[in-house]
């Protein structure tokens, strides 16, 4: 008998976010299903894609390389209902989750959420009745589990928990670097699901790819500990060692990332003692450095009216803030504006930080990058 809900399900999760793509931008569906056929191979069944992925690309990859390729009762897909985008009302909010199973064809999801609830939009769920909605699915069999994934306050998370109590999990963001970080509050909102007895599926373990390449100091403790292990290994083991956990989600983009999560979750190993000291001493180098903490999602994008590329500019400028690469930075800029707005065009409009999970001050980072860059 499992002790928590999940607790037997394997620990490393296919984040279908951040395919592989093509040149012509779409994603690359074949690589993608070479991808999908090792995961499966190394026993590994967890999906996770969403309605608002992509523009729906994300839904149509997984029919095209897991759904239509392999039995339905082989592997668990979860995706998401988001009511404060690609939604205008409660009519469009809940044919998201209609649209879902025509695009995926899974007849059913394993898991299904409520996606990205911050302070600014969770509200809108109940305004468009959307709890209710989900447990209508369930009871017809639609849905087996739901949940939702939680951008947020412990405050507020203990507030939906409190209302929602049959909610059967919760998505957290949760990784190494924003354990104690201020604006994500990963540890508080942890300990605030695991007081309500609700498992935990871990998203952007490695923080939009960021940990996967870490400054030279961490770096250098990783080695030094390990000199065979990935970054990303530290990353996602860290956050795979929680009690509660039921997968920890990685957003793969290729088939080297692939193979290097496999290699070390195929057979998961918590960390021990030794290695969480490692960790604890890559927090305090990464708590003193002033990056720009943006996992490149992309919210924020869709809605700005000057076509600002906001992750890309502040991509080019943590190139410089951690790298110490100003020339580099001053170009990665250089080449992500080339064609659209500049940090400078920003108007303050700020629909981008009521979209922004990561709760950055985008605006007034985008004032900083302009007087750096523009």
């Amino acid at each position: 008998m499992e002790k928590y809900f999940g607790e037997s399900t394997p620990k490393l999760g296919f984040g279908l976010m951040r395919l592989p793509k093509l040149k012509n931008g779409k994603t690359d569906i074949e690589q993608t299903k070479k991808m999908v056929d090792m995961f499966m191979d190394a026993g590994l069944t967890y999906f996770d894609t969403a309605y608002v992925y992509d523009s729906g690309g994300s839904e149509k990859a997984a029919k095209a390389a897991l759904v239509d390729r392999y039995p339905r009762e082989s592997y668990t897909l979860a995706t998401k209902l988001c009511a404060w985008m690609g939604a205008h009302d409660e009519k469009s909010a809940k044919q998201q989750f209609y649209t879902s199973l025509e695009r995926t064809g899974a007849g059913y999801f394993d898991y299904y959420l409520l996606h990205a609830l911050q302070a600014g939009n969770y509200k809108t769920y109940d305004k468009y009745h959307i709890w209710d909605f989900v447990k209508e699915q369930k009871e017809k069999g639609l849905i087996k589990h739901w949940g939702f994934s939680f951008h947020a306050s412990p405050e507020i998370l203990d507030e939906l928990l409190t209302a929602h109590p049959d909610a059967e999990f919760v998505q957290l963001q949760i990784n190494y670097a924003d354990w104690e970080n201020p604006d994500v509050m990963a540890r508080a909102n942890y300990e605030v699901a695991r007081k309500h007895s609700k498992s935990i599926v871990v998203m952007e373990p490695v923080k939009g790819g960021s940990l996967a390449s870490p400054p030279k100091a961490v770096l250098d403790e990783f080695k030094k500990a390990d000199s065979k292990a990935s970054p990303a290994s530290w990353a996602i083991r860290y956050a795979a060692s929680l009690e509660g956990i039921i997968t920890v989600l990685s957003g793969m983009s290729n088939i080297e990332q692939m193979a290097d999560n496999l290699s070390y979750m195929k057979d998961f190993r918590p960390l021990d003692n030794q290695e969480q000291k490692v960790i604890q001493k890559a927090q305090e180098i990464m708590g003193k450095i002033n990056d720009i903490p943006c996992t490149a999602c992309h919210y924020c994008t869709s809605g700005c009216p000057m076509q600002i590329p906001i992750p890309e500019i502040f991509a080019a400028r943590n190139q410089q803030t951690v790298w110490g690469q100003l020339e580099k930075g001053a170009q990665l800029y250089k080449d992500a504006t080339a064609a659209s707005g500049k940090a400078s065009d920003c108007i303050m409009c700020g629909q981008c930080e009521n979209a922004c999970p990561q709760q950055i001050d985008v605006m007034a980072r985008l004032k900083e990058c302009a007087e750096k860059f523009d």
